[in-house]
């Protein structure tokens, strides 16, 4: 165990992560970060680390920890999640199959006639389902592929609105899934406040979370790309070719209407917000939730919700259809084993991704970040918000959990600020850890909103972590410029302008150097030419 706890803890991710970026192979880059990491806590023994890649154990009683495949599948939670990947999967095929993508895509082709129209609808419904990231990947995803493919956007740019709609809105909802998360961490801690309250007052600092916002809009409106981006846009405007993994072909059906796609997706919707609200004791008289819409979201259970709505909504949805027949049961019947197919691939990563967080957090990766950002608290008191956003980018991106890192850092940071009394710089450090926490998670290829984000959009995982990369590290830079004037000027509205007007300016730099226009049909430019 001489590893833990020391930078080693950080390099099978790293190892994962450089591999999936050079060999755009995604599987065998987990894999073989899961052995490195295998191989570090077994201390080279073979038999060990086979033991730690299959299910094996590290430390005793409370402090035992579980590592390896087995682990990863049998935690509940996981479990959870895969379940509503697999209902959700089913409900696509099944709406797919009756012929509702096609006829939603028809009404798309004639009411949304325009690229930019696309890419703000795809945007607005990724903010208004703002209950929780995996949910809205996955429904931003299907609903928004047909009217995407109809304007010629690749599934690159989808998967990256969907991505950047997903945890970064989370991040600033107090009625969410991460709102819940960051209370829970928060409510223990002496900082004078209730956890939501702490969450609320960080919210305008959240400097990522805001500008990605800012960025998404104006980069949809100014009508370019940059980076690997352009090229997958560029392919898809010229040749139609939107880059599908060819998974959702459609399916023409005269008796099929827009209402068999729009309805059972609002049934999805209502019965896994339902699902949440009855999971965190809103209905329940002896529970702390019960009647109070925000304390119901801050105790339900995503990974015991989201199973519940997804299977109702897939019930009724296989009633509604069958009775509208527009679909025999046979051709349901068969939907059951094409939507767990095509859940597939994704189950896989995500199992992958599980199985090395595991590995890294039986390293110590955490303690050793923790160590680091202690360490520069001293001399640079006014500079921690910068520092405390990029520890937070590294350690979610090494480790691709957002939730695990501001768990980790929050304690740190509340300890640092509270002994040197500032309220306001202890409410800026927390919105640096979370920011830096949703940068890391957006950036990392073995996140699981990463992941869900390219299931989403059925493209392949590499292909949505390297055309998104360039972007979410361009709004990254911004944000952390944000945090260093917050240090010293400590007012979120000044810094939130100098943010906006920073990422605009950015923007238009890069459009007259390396962009890439896609809107309309102009001779390439010289960025698309290099």
């Amino acid at each position: 165990m001489e590893f833990v706890g020391t930078f080693w803890a950080l390099v099978p991710p790293i190892v994962a992560i450089v591999l999936a970026l050079i060999t755009k192979e995604t599987y065998t880059s987990l894999f073989v970060g899961i052995v490195v990491g295998a191989l570090l806590l077994a201390g080279f023994d073979p038999i060990n680390t086979l033991n730690y890649i299959i299910g094996g154990t590290i430390g005793e009683g409370d402090d035992a920890a579980g590592v390896g495949f087995i682990h990863a599948i049998s935690d509940p939670w996981n479990a959870g999640i895969f379940i509503f990947l697999v209902m959700l999967g089913i409900m696509v095929a099944l709406v797919n199959a009756a012929g509702g993508s096609a006829a939603f895509g028809s009404w798309a082709a004639r009411h949304i006639r325009t690229r930019v129209g696309a890419l703000l609808a795809t945007f607005l419904l990724g903010v208004l389902i703002f209950i929780d990231d995996y949910f809205n990947c996955l429904t931003v995803g299907a609903v928004m592929r047909p009217v995407t493919d109809a304007q010629r956007v690749s599934r690159a740019k989808l998967s990256y609105i969907i991505d950047a709609t997903a945890a970064p809105i989370c991040m600033i909802a107090p009625i969410s899934s991460w709102a819940a998360a960051v209370s829970a961490t928060a409510a223990d801690l002496n900082t004078g406040i209730t956890g939501i309250q702490l969450f609320i007052q960080a919210i305008p600092f959240n400097f990522y979370s805001l500008l990605t916002i800012t960025f998404v809009i104006a980069l949809s409106i100014l009508g370019f790309d940059y980076g690997p981006m352009a090229k997958a846009e560029l392919e898809a405007y010229r040749t139609g070719d939107v880059g599908s993994l060819g998974k959702d072909e459609k399916v023409e059906n005269n008796k099929a209407s827009l209402l068999d796609m729009l309805l059972p997706v609002i049934a999805l919707i209502v019965c896994c917000v339902c699902g949440m609200m009855y999971v965190g004791g809103f209905w329940d008289p002896e529970a702390e939730g019960f009647h109070d819409l925000s304390l119901a979201f801050g105790n339900t259970d995503a990974s015991v919700a989201l199973p519940w709505g997804s299977v109702i909504a897939l019930v009724l949805s296989f009633i509604y259809l069958l009775v509208r027949r527009v679909l025999t049961f046979r051709k349901a019947a068969d939907c059951i084993v094409a939507g767990f197919n095509a859940m597939v691939p994704a189950m896989l990563i995500l199992t992958f991704a599980l199985t090395l967080k595991l590995a890294t957090s039986a390293l110590g990766a955490d303690a050793y970040v923790a160590g680091l950002m202690e360490g520069a608290a001293a001399g640079l008191y006014s500079m921690l918000p910068a520092i405390i956003f990029l520890v937070g980018l590294g350690l979610a991106f090494a480790t691709g959990t957002s939730w695990g890192t501001f768990g980790i850092l929050i304690p740190i940071v509340v300890s640092i600020f509270s002994a040197g009394g500032d309220s306001t710089l202890l409410t800026i450090g927390i919105s640096a850890c979370l920011a830096g926490a949703v940068c890391g998670d957006h950036c990392s290829p073995i996140s699981d909103t990463t992941v869900m984000a390219s299931a989403g959009a059925d493209v392949n995982h590499i292909t949505h972590v390297s055309t998104q990369l360039p972007y979410a590290l361009t709004v990254a830079a911004v944000s952390f410029v944000c945090f260093v004037i917050a240090g010293f000027v400590r007012n979120w509205i000044i810094c939130l302008l100098i943010g906006i007007a920073l990422v605009i300016v950015v923007l238009l730099v890069l459009r007259a150097t390396i962009g890439t226009r896609i809107c309309g049909a102009q001779e390439p430019t010289a960025g698309e030419a290099a």
